[in-house]
């Protein structure tokens, strides 16, 4: 399968934040990898961009292509640039022929991988990393601002450069929000009827736990626990786990077996490697005197669809529960801050020390420059969140921490975006983008 121009762009395509980070690889590297889960968009993406595609999974689920490539492998090289080879983890050696194409050719034969897992147990892996030929890029499932339903009016870049937020938010209110996660993200739910927007990511659940209980380097995982794995993380979404809570969730209490914490990492090892799992790691300011850090990891599912669905809720179940509600909200604002902190090369981090001091939220750039946010569901919640923010500020720099740039509070119900008296900006989530 091959074409040319714009012939590939699929009919109703909406364009991705992450195209000109694509664009940028194939200028320095020659290829890039798109990672991310299945139904994000990778395949579309790649398209958009691309000359002429060689996929390894046939939409009527035959291996022709794979056969084929196999005996020929220059099947699959061959073809306009950029190149789109999809689902290219079915075939791992084509990875080490595209680097070798691009030593050859110097560049002039360029190409766009993409992938929803890591290659498979039964293929051999790469010999090379691809370092320097092949740049890896995350992508994730659509940002509201992607998706249409934020304005994209306050730039996340232009917050760092000293702008200050000052324009009205689209009107939102509890039952919209609970929509926009329960749905989530996925480019197949944007034009579903909300009452059946949340099947997408049911059947996910549904399939991941199917995943979950494969056989994989000869050991068989328990269906019980890893599904009961799957709703630990979820009732502990965005809040950093430690392995013995979850062991602790995942233990029947007349188990005569409990899990090891090397099983555990062997679990969520598996959804990471399917893209559906990210580490949100603590982050650590350089001080001239050192407080100690939580240093345990965030567990961050790619979507909020995705605990949702696994803890089985509704819109009226969200909007009587506004607990739970908060913290899967965070879950859509972390993925949203995820897609437009990447844009500019910046890195998500969340701050804990061991005396109860946190922050939602540290954005931070390749030149060390860093941001708090705290993440609210309500406007009524922002001079607590103000408060917080300027006393850790304050802790921080008393240890030695440079400034931050900037202090924020992102919420959902709010309806214009502004600076406090105090300096700390108040930003609806739906007017936010890169």
């Amino acid at each position: 399968m091959s074409g040319s121009d714009k012939s590939l762009i699929p009919a109703g395509y909406l364009s991705r934040i992450i195209e000109t980070r694509v664009q940028e690889g194939l200028e320095d590297f020659g290829a890039v990898c798109i990672q991310g889960p299945k139904y994000c968009g990778k395949t579309w993406t790649g398209l958009s961009l691309a000359q002429s595609v060689f996929s390894l999974m046939l939409p009527d689920g035959s291996d022709e292509n794979i056969t084929a490539a196999l005996v020929t492998p220059d099947l699959a090289l061959n073809g306009d640039n950029p190149r789109l080879i999809d689902e290219w983890q079915e075939l791992p050696f084509l990875w080490d022929a595209v680097r070798l194409r691009i030593d050859m050719s110097g560049k002039t034969d360029t190409f766009i991988l993409t992938g929803s897992s890591s290659p498979r147990m039964d293929r051999k892996k790469p010999k090379h990393s691809g370092v320097g030929r092949i740049e890896k890029i995350r992508m994730r499932p659509m940002s509201l601002m992607e998706s249409g339903e934020s304005t994209g009016a306050i730039s996340l870049r232009n917050l760092f450069e000293g702008a200050k937020p000052s324009v009205n938010a689209p009107e939102t209110d509890l039952e919209l929000l609970s929509q926009l996660i329960i749905r989530g993200g996925w480019p197949g739910t944007l034009s579903v009827a909300p009452t059946r927007s949340g099947r997408l990511a049911r059947n996910y659940v549904q399939a991941l736990t199917e995943s979950g209980t494969e056989e994989d380097k000869g050991n068989k995982r328990d269906p019980q626990k890893f599904e009961r794995l799957l709703h630990s993380l979820a009732r502990n979404v965005e809040q950093p786990a430690a392995s013995k809570t979850l062991i602790r969730d995942m233990t029947a209490k007349d188990d005569e077996n409990p899990l090891s914490p090397t099983t555990i990492d062997e679990y969520l090892y598996h959804l990471k490697q399917l893209f559906i799992l990210e580490e949100v790691r603590p982050w650590s300011p350089r001080l001239r005197s050192s407080l100690r850090i939580n240093k345990k990891p965030k567990y961050h599912f790619v979507d909020p669809s995705i605990p949702s669905a696994i803890l089985s809720v509704s819109h009226q179940k969200l909007i009587n529960d506004l607990e739970t509600f908060g913290f899967l909200f965070e879950a859509l604002c972390l993925r949203d801050l995820l897609v437009y902190s990447e844009a500019m090369d910046a890195e998500i981090f969340y701050y804990r020390d061991r005396e109860g001091y946190e922050v939602d939220v540290i954005i931070q750039r390749p030149d060390n420059s860093w941001a708090a946010l705290e993440i609210k569901l309500g406007h009524g919640q922002t001079d607590e969140a103000a408060k917080k923010l300027l006393e850790i500020k304050h802790r921080l720099m008393n240890a030695g921490a440079e400034a931050p740039v900037f202090l924020g509070i992102v919420e959902g119900l709010g309806n214009f975006s502004y600076t406090r008296p105090d300096g700390v900006h108040v930003l609806p989530i739906r007017v936010l983008g890169p």
